[in-house]
């Protein structure tokens, strides 16, 4: 099997761990197959493919999007090392506020599955990081939500702490000061 699949934390987030098969060229990897991930659980068909570079010090997040355009995400690290979190942001949830932090890095080629209804973001530790990640509905700017990255009630231990913040982000509410969504 070329994959490993571990539950964090949150339950429903999927560490994902591929298998490298290196010889004297490099190495290879298989990244996604549908059958072993559905076989895992993860059965959302990707629509959309990110990408973002970043240099050391920058943090994206937390960011979700809000029904009828909730995301699925399958992040992983194409160059360097960030720490990824998620927040568990489903209404009805007993783990509402909840969070999981995992590194995601390059040399590694491990990804994080992030299903619909936690936010996400990451903070990149090593010189700079080209993350990227597949989304399992299409961006809907309408349906765009965020959550302070420092939010003190979450209190995500960021290995960081004066990061590199976008205005954009920097404008989002702590999670207990913003309405639960009917369906996230």
């Amino acid at each position: 099997m070329p994959f490993r699949f571990r539950r964090l934390a949150l339950p429903e987030l999927l560490l994902i761990e591929p298998k490298r098969y290196p010889d004297a060229r490099g190495w290879f990897m298989e990244q996604f197959k549908r059958t072993e991930f559905a076989a895992a659980g993860i059965v959302d068909t990707f629509v959309q493919d990110n990408v973002s570079y970043s240099v050391r010090g920058v943090l994206r997040g937390l960011h979700y999007q809000a029904a009828p355009s909730a995301q699925a995400k399958l992040v992983t690290t194409l160059e360097g090392e960030v720490f990824d979190v998620a927040v568990d942001v489903r209404p009805d949830s007993d783990r509402y506020g909840q969070w999981t932090g995992v590194w995601l890095r390059a040399d590694r080629g491990t990804a994080l599955y992030i299903p619909t209804g936690f936010a996400h973001g990451f903070l990149v530790t090593s010189h700079d990081a080209l993350v990227l990640y597949k989304c399992s509905a299409e961006y809907n700017p309408e349906c765009e939500r965020g959550i302070r990255w420092d939010d003190p009630v979450i209190a995500i231990r960021w290995p960081i702490s004066d990061p590199i913040v976008s205005e954009k982000d920097r404008q989002f509410r702590p999670l207990g000061t913003t309405p639960r969504e009917a369906k996230t």
